[in-house]
């Protein structure tokens, strides 16, 4: 009888820990280094100054992060109603000068932004306002952020895209990258350059 109990409880342990990773899996886990990054679709942006940065060729309504011509792209989760996200945006703008006027990294490495619950309408105000100079993506029911493991903002993932189009998460941080020139080096150093 002790053993059939020992048996019952532990079946029912598994199916609890199989269950909650179901649920993990399908509410998405917070991207770590070394992982494969998720299916991640995006619209094509409206503007052909966008479009010329990520090398996006053709006219389809959503691209995939493998059609960016890039070794490595940084994506920021963000918010435009985020207090540390508008603090930073000014780091991330020299962040994004540095790569461009870098020999090795310009043309190599792309920043994207996603703002987490934010329509394109508030993209758009953000970028505004803070003189983004790369294109922030709208998404506006959290389908990205709930993929991210709902993380806070602002995150950044640098993610490397591979020869055979898969894309492996070279980093992963909440908040602040500190500074510019040392953080650029460590995404020259995931991008193999």
């Amino acid at each position: 009888m002790k053993r059939i109990l020992v048996l019952a409880v532990a079946a029912a342990v598994a199916a609890a820990a199989l269950l909650s990773g179901a649920t993990a899996a399908a509410q998405g886990v917070q991207p770590r280094p070394g992982d494969r990054l998720f299916d991640l679709t995006l619209p094509v942006p409206g503007e052909r100054a966008d479009r010329n940065y990520l090398g996006l060729s053709g006219w389809g309504k959503t691209f995939r992060m493998a059609d960016i011509k890039a070794n490595l792209v940084l994506i920021e989760i963000l918010s435009m109603y985020c207090p540390f996200c508008q603090k930073e945006a000014p780091v991330v703008n020299r962040l994004h000068e540095a790569i461009e006027k870098d020999p090795a990294a310009g043309g190599k490495i792309k920043i994207i932004g996603v703002g987490a619950g934010n329509s394109s309408y508030e993209v758009e105000v953000f970028r505004k306002k803070y003189g983004v100079p790369f294109p922030v993506f709208p998404d506006p029911d959290y389908d990205i952020h709930k993929k991210c493991g709902e993380v806070r903002t602002p995150f950044f993932i640098a993610v490397r895209l591979n020869p055979d189009g898969t894309q492996s998460v070279t980093h992963a941080r909440l908040g602040a990258f500190g500074e510019v020139p040392a953080f650029l080096e460590t995404l020259k150093k995931a991008a193999g350059l």
